[in-house]
């Protein structure tokens, strides 16, 4: 389904919004992050697809790479821990600890009675996970039917205890809220909800980092590289964090920005029809785990209403297609690991191109130079073997011989011409 969000504006970033999100805010998480011996000490790389861009009609196309974020595979490594750190320094501001200490274990005797909990579908309980060992509190995390078994265990094996429920996500959510209240643990999550919005805000800030990469580079300062950038929907955490710094640096030059999710975990079009945040249609589950969401976090949509022009739904199958896309390397580019979540972007590029309606109202032309976010690599190893045919091992083989094939510079490091 394609909807074209009426309420979407192209003027300044305001004020209100700057108070939330910042870039300033932003620096400061990206600040923090550097600390973490779990994150790489460079950029994510942004890859340039020529052969891809040129099949599907638009000029260029990059994909931003957070297979390579951490050894936790996915963008969610800055999330979690950045609103763990905050918390831990605003819970114990006289201390005048720092956030190298925190995460260097330095303060974990204090901590050892400390516990924090979140609802996940993997990835982003697993960042939390590793934050919460890094920092020596303890860490409860709650999982739903459908999280398979080897997410489960990727968790676990940073220390955190696992609590199963039936249902889905968004019931997973309502457990953590009801745990917390009852123990007096502090909920993690990218999720708000009524009185609940700070440690969401602190989610999203970190993932703001992924847009600062990106921009630091740019040639020209305010002029943005890109017409449209395509982003995960979930209950809109990412995609508010990268909009957010896009919006408050290019003002009413801000790209167009097309919001893609799963076509039975519709909240965030749902929530464009609507005008408010709202529920979704479908039954949630999606192999796209980590889009699965129910619910749009009313946070998050304070900026995606007025700055996101089209919301797009695509199929499990379609997802999956694209995921073997980025693998193959099929049109000459660099073949890329890229999780069932990681690829709905490019499934929702390919399904816009494919409608000559879409494509008009979206404004994708030959002249379009298009951003994508690679938000995870095989976070389920064994999923992604089972989906796309092959390992990601062997991916990222072939992906190590086309980059000495091509002579181009370290993928490990950012830049469009990766």
């Amino acid at each position: 389904m394609f909807y074209a969000n009426t309420h979407a504006t192209h003027r300044p970033y305001s004020a209100d919004l700057r108070q939330v999100l910042s870039l300033a805010a932003g620096h400061a998480a990206r600040e923090r992050l550097s600390t973490w011996s779990q994150l790489c000490a460079h950029s994510t790389p942004a890859w340039s697809l020529p052969g891809l861009a040129a099949a599907l009609g638009i000029a260029s196309l990059n994909v931003k790479d957070e297979s390579k974020r951490s050894s936790l595979g996915s963008f969610k490594a800055l999330g979690a821990p950045n609103a763990l750190i905050n918390l831990v320094l605003r819970r114990w501001h006289s201390k005048g600890w720092s956030a190298r200490d925190l995460f260097a274990g330095r303060h974990a005797d204090a901590l050892r009675d400390f516990t924090v909990i979140s609802a996940t579908d993997g990835n982003h309980g697993r960042a939390l996970a590793a934050a919460a060992q890094s920092l020596g509190c303890r860490c409860v995390i709650v999982l739903h039917a459908r999280v398979s078994a080897e997410r489960e265990q990727s968790i676990a094996a940073f220390g955190a205890e696992i609590v199963r429920i039936p249902g889905n996500y968004d019931a997973s959510v309502a457990e953590a809220a009801r745990l917390a209240a009852s123990n007096g643990w502090q909920v993690v999550s990218d999720t708000s909800y009524a009185g609940y919005e700070e440690v969401p805000r602190d989610v999203m800030q970190g993932y703001g980092v992924l847009a600062e990469e990106l921009l630091e580079q740019a040639v020209e300062p305010f002029v943005c590289p890109w017409t449209h950038v395509f982003l995960q929907g979930g209950v809109g955490g990412l995609a508010a964090g990268i909009v957010s710094h896009f919006w408050e640096r290019f003002g009413a030059r801000r790209p167009r920005f097309v919001v893609v999710e799963p076509e039975q975990a519709d909240c965030l079009l749902q929530s464009a029809v609507q005008g408010q945040p709202a529920l979704a249609t479908g039954s949630v589950d999606s192999v796209m785990a980590g889009l699965a969401c129910g619910e749009t976090s009313p946070l998050a949509w304070r900026f995606l209403q007025p700055a996101v022009d089209v919301f797009l739904t695509v199929s499990d199958a379609q997802a999956v297609a694209a995921m073997r896309t980025l693998a193959t390397g099929q049109h000459g580019d660099a073949p890329l690991v890229a999780g069932e979540s990681g690829a709905a972007g490019l499934a929702g590029l390919q399904a816009l191109v494919a409608q000559s309606e879409w494509r008009e109202a979206a404004g994708v032309d030959a002249c379009s130079q298009v951003l994508l976010i690679n938000t995870e690599g095989a976070t389920a190893p064994g999923v992604y073997e089972e989906l796309v045919g092959q390992a990601a091992e062997t991916v990222r083989v072939a992906q190590e011989r086309w980059v000495a094939a091509h002579r181009i510079e370290s993928p490990d490091k950012s830049g469009p011409s990766a």
